[in-house]
């Protein structure tokens, strides 16, 4: 029988073979820990720079609403532009939200020449910019009047149970018989949009946008340069509506309520159905078109419902 021989001038080291197989472990080890510690790292950063409460927490007393309103001075009376902020301000200070008034001329310079009308639009950015925390802004025309002041956006159309109890889902986006309908399928945390249509289109007048990615992408292609100068019959009105019926990414936000909602009109207002056409106890009275039409005055048709207004806050 033979046996094995240790090999000359030395023994064999003991346990060789495990020795060699730790060390492996060991570097495995190392190198399994140097990538789970970048894993964490690069989690810890990425959630510090997404999460808003880390890098711009919400300031003390930060407005959850913005009423924005688009004041034309060179064409609105003082006694005009007086009742209007009046209305607008009492409205906000019974339920703690913001008014931002801006002037058409603040944005001349960005419209190119476009109608006035388009102002609207940089005025909304900019008041996002400088309520860069408020969730929801709306947009309401300087030729209306909010005539519940005690009811507020949230209980009236923004709590969840609310817009979904008002969403008309499967109707014509444009009136009257529009191939392109609102998504059935969608519920209240799906919009971003609130708006309303009369008998000819959907109406900018009054609307609520909330903020996030999905404003800021929707005003920058609503005001693109192609639509302010494609020359639109109803400007900004009529962009909107070949936007909604072409961009199913907008039309997947987008809620349409029925009109008396928030966009009441008057009963001279073009446009108006039986249904539209405001009655007591609705949210907000529009003098749609009164500045464009000759034979009408702004300020006479609002003369009668700001007065009705104001004696419901001097009876409250």
């Amino acid at each position: 029988m033979q046996f094995a021989l240790p090999p000359r001038g030395g023994t064999l080291p003991l346990h060789s073979g495990r020795s060699r197989l730790s060390y492996q472990r060991r570097r495995q080890f190392k190198v399994a820990a140097v990538l789970g510690l970048a894993v964490i790292s690069l989690f810890l950063i990425f959630s510090y720079f997404r999460s808003p409460s880390i890098i711009s927490p919400i300031p003390a007393g930060t407005s959850g609403i913005i009423i924005v309103t688009v004041l034309d001075r060179a064409a609105l009376s003082e006694k005009y532009i007086h009742r209007i902020k009046k209305n607008r301000e009492d409205y906000a200070k019974q339920h703690g939200y913001t008014n931002f008034f801006a002037d058409v001329s603040d944005y001349e310079s960005t419209l190119d020449n476009a109608p006035r009308s388009w102002a609207m639009i940089p005025a909304l950015r900019h008041a996002m910019t400088l309520h860069p925390h408020s969730a929801y802004f709306y947009h309401l025309s300087p030729h209306a009047l909010i005539m519940e002041p005690f009811k507020s956006l949230e209980s009236h159309l923004l709590d969840k149970n609310r817009l979904e109890s008002l969403m008309l889902k499967n109707v014509p986006v444009m009136p009257p018989n529009s191939v392109v309908k609102t998504f059935s399928h969608l519920t209240s945390k799906d919009i971003e949009l609130v708006i309303t249509i009369d008998d000819a289109d959907l109406n900018t007048g009054s609307f609520v946008i909330r903020q996030g990615d999905f404003a800021n992408f929707f005003l920058d292609v609503w005001f693109d340069p192609l639509y302010r100068n494609y020359n639109f019959v109803k400007a900004e009105t009529h962009a909107l509506g070949h936007i909604v019926q072409w961009h199913p990414t907008v039309l997947a936000r987008l809620a349409l309520v029925p009109q008396r909602t928030i966009n009441a009109y008057s009963k001279d207002s073009p446009g108006v159905s039986a249904d539209g056409i405001y009655r007591n106890g609705d949210f907000v009275i529009r003098f749609h078109g009164c500045e464009s039409d000759p034979v009408r005055s702004c300020d006479k048709e609002m003369e009668l419902y700001y007065d009705l207004w104001e004696k419901k806050v001097d009876d409250e």
